[in-house]
Formats: structure tokens, C-alpha cells, sequence
């Protein structure tokens, strides 16, 4: 069987900012699965959501991808984009994605909390940023859920790294490939079950 193409849109988090190609969290998922292909990773340090509508989209008809990832919102929160933009943006994102490849071939991550590492006071007040991130998570996670799109929610898994600080790579701000590595230990099953279920369709 021909591997389902694949493309993973965000930010750092997606681009794996600090860490090895093979370290990211996509890479290492498509290492994990052998029915996927990552084609192309567009995740840029510091994106927006306004980013990702003004410059990954438009990307996406030449790759022709056949799956999407989408980790999107920290950047929202350092640049204090309002919520009812940040709101309207993901609405737009996940529309487009779900057009571009059917909603049951997308998967939306929520956002680490990055206030817990070494550098995180650096990015504004912990407690006031750690709150913004889980009212952006909370609006990804309702708007997917209206789409029929899956999440996977991996926030408590980066609070890991206020007590272990393997889990943060080596800028003191972003993750680890090992907190990476936890990361696909939950999406790469929530993939497997869209194409599984791709696959059944």
C-alpha cells in the first residue's frame, strides 16, 4: 500500500526549534508508523495563526498532501493576539484543512506550556501566560470538535518538564525529542486510527 502523504503545519513546536531533524515530533512519528510519509514539514519559530493562513496554506495545493497535523497558539499568546482573532483564525485554518483533505484526515495537538521551563518568565508572566495557553488549547480543541476533527491533548505532558528538565531541550524553552518522544506516544495511535479508518471508508 502507497504511504499516506503527510504535512505538519505550526511553529516552533512543530518545526522542532533546538532540536535534531529526527528528534521532532513529526519526524519521529513518521519514523513510528511506516504507512506515513512526511513530506514536508512547514512549521516556522514564531509563527502566528495569522502566519499559517498567510503562509503555510497556500503551500498546501502544490504538496497535495493526503494528511494534516496542525500545533498552533503559543505564539497567539507571547504576541497577545485577542481571542476573538485568534479564535476566527483557527476557524479559518481548520476549514481550509478540512477542505483540503477531508476532516476525518486532520489532527489538531494543543499547545505545551512553556511557563514551566527555565526560560519560560522570559515570554511574560508565567500564571498569566499559562492561562491564555489553555483558553487558546480550550478554543482548538472546541472548534475540531465541531469539524469532527480529532485532537490530541498533550499539555499536561510538557508540565513534566517544571520537574524533569530532560524533557526541555538544550534553549531552555522549547522540548526535548525526549518530551517529543511522549508527545507521539499518544498521536501516533490517534493516526494510525484515521488511517485505519480512511482506510475502512
Amino acid at each position: 500500500m502507497q504511504a499516506v502523504r503527510y504535512v505538519a503545519i505550526g511553529d516552533s513546536y512543530t518545526i522542532g526549534t533546538s532540536v535534531s531533524q529526527s528528534e521532532r515530533w513529526p519526524n519521529q512519528l513518521a519514523a513510528r508508523i511506516p504507512g506515513i510519509d512526511l513530506i514536508a514539514n512547514l512549521g516556522v519559530n514564531g509563527f502566528t495563526s495569522g502566519d499559517v493562513i498567510d503562509i503555510e496554506l497556500p503551500q498546501l495545493p502544490a504538496l497535495q498532501p493526503e494528511l494534516l497535523t496542525l500545533l498552533i497558539g503559543v505564539n497567539d499568546v507571547v504576541q497577545r493576539v485577542p481571542e476573538a482573532s485568534y479564535r476566527g483564525n483557527v476557524s479559518d485554518i481548520l476549514d481550509a484543512l478540512a477542505g483540503a483533505v477531508g476532516a476525518g484526515h486532520v489532527l489538531v495537538v494543543t499547545t505545551p506550556d512553556y511557563t514551566v521551563t527555565p526560560a519560560g518568565a522570559d515570554y511574560g508572566d508565567p500564571a498569566t501566560q499559562a492561562a491564555a495557553i489553555r483558553r487558546n488549547n480550550a478554543i482548538n480543541t472546541e472548534l475540531a470538535s465541531a469539524r469532527g476533527i480529532a485532537v490530541v491533548d498533550i499539555y499536561d505532558l510538557s508540565l513534566r518538564a517544571a520537574t524533569d528538565r530532560s524533557l526541555v531541550a538544550s534553549d531552555g524553552l522549547h522540548p526535548s525529542g525526549g518530551q517529543y518522544a511522549l508527545w507521539v506516544e499518544q498521536i501516533g495511535p490517534a493516526i494510525e486510527g484515521l488511517i485505519a479508518g480512511a482506510a475502512a471508508g
